[in-house]
């Protein structure tokens, strides 16, 4: 369990100071996938139709896997959904911002026509699909969870695939004057890098282009390593041109630093520092459960995490991390302090289940000591 230290009381400090009091209502556009969550529990053992127990943990239902495995003998497991959602960096992203008043644009996969789900819930947003969506059983535990994926359309995405449904000239004039650009996920979108450096090639036709591109790689253990090599020059070519934000969880960055590094033993503030030089980046940003940190050209800080022993929900609060550090960046906030607000909405979301308003972003901030 982290502690309340002095480098993250001075991070808490400049986040107080400089997150202001109202966001302004700003356009800010997100790319490029799309999914339909099912939120799931699985079912330990069942007393009759209508009582069970709950697994409850990750490594429990790796035990069974393990001990069926050993034994020879299938194994089955019974599941319950215990909801539905849009899911995906898009969805999540936008679904913040828009509660926070800005104007999301969302270019993704969404269905063609558009899937109700999405249309319902993004009504008050302006929305372009570009395929078909993907969809993910996200199994709730304790310790963690199970996502299973199955892609949409987001894994043929390339630069030539985006240009020719949603052309250059729509996509120059949609990020014409956004505040924000933010992308995701690199795992899921083998050729993202191919579209960042489309996107570098159109950004001096752009009058004013975002300030803040925020690049989330995902669970990066899917990419292979030419592609994971072709990704550090795109992201390097875009950030020549404005502020690029590479914002990793725990493990991405452990495997990161795996594939990118030396070999020799590190710590996390090192391989954060690394991984910023390796990417030529404006910012590295690793986030988790106990602690984040972000690395720029000025340094390290290491902000510790409140933690919480009964959440409500932990899928996508990385998600929900990546929206309060780009609502700060955007906001103006420094970066030590733009984790800060971070570590405070994904630590609102994981209480509540739900993302929160930017009152309540601003009450965790002005309350963060109170929380360890």
């Amino acid at each position: 369990m982290s502690s309340f230290d002095d480098e993250t009381e001075a991070a808490v400090a400049v986040a107080r100071a400089q997150l202001p009091e109202t966001v302004p209502s700003e356009r800010v556009v997100f790319g490029f996938d799309g999914y339909v969550d099912r939120v799931r529990e699985v079912v330990a053992d069942r007393h009759d139709p209508d009582d069970y127990d709950r697994l409850d943990t990750l490594a429990g239902f790796g035990d069974r896997v393990h001990d069926s495995v050993a034994a020879d003998s299938s194994l089955s497991f019974e599941w319950l959904q215990r909801g539905t959602r849009t899911g995906g960096h898009t969805s999540h992203l936008a679904r913040a911002f828009g509660s926070w008043g800005f104007d999301p644009v969302m270019i993704g996969m969404y269905g063609q026509p558009v899937r109700d789900v999405f249309a319902d819930e993004f009504a008050d947003c302006e929305l372009h699909s570009l395929g078909q969506p993907g969809y993910t059983d996200a199994v709730e535990f304790d310790d963690g969870k199970l996502m299973l994926i199955e892609n949409g359309t987001t894994m043929d995405l390339d630069w030539s695939f985006l240009t020719d449904q949603f052309d250059r000239e729509r996509l120059r004039d949609r990020l014409d004057g956004a505040a924000l650009l933010g992308t995701g996920y690199w795992a899921e979108t083998p050729d993202l890098p191919d579209v960042l450096d489309g996107i570098a090639g159109l950004w001096d036709d752009i009058d004013e282009p975002p300030e803040t591109v925020l690049v989330d790689p995902g669970d990066v253990r899917k990419l292979d390593a030419e592609r994971l090599d072709g990704g550090t020059g795109a992201i390097g070519r875009l950030a020549a041109q404005t502020r690029v934000v590479v914002s990793a969880n725990r493990a991405e960055t452990q495997l990161l630093a795996e594939t990118y590094g030396d070999g020799s033993e590190q710590s996390l503030a090192a391989k954060a520092r690394t991984l910023r030089e390796t990417f030529d980046a404006s910012l590295f940003v690793s986030h988790g459960v106990d602690r984040s940190l972000v690395a720029g050209a000025d340094g390290t800080t290491d902000v510790a995490v409140p933690s919480v022993d009964d959440p409500e929900l932990t899928t996508s609060a990385g998600d929900h991390f990546n929206a309060g550090l780009a609502l700060a960046l955007v906001a103006g906030v420094d970066p030590a302090g733009a984790v800060v607000v971070g570590n405070a909405v994904a630590g609102a979301f994981v209480r509540s289940g739900e993302p929160p308003t930017f009152e309540a972003v601003r009450a965790f901030v002005d309350e963060y000591e109170s929380k360890f």
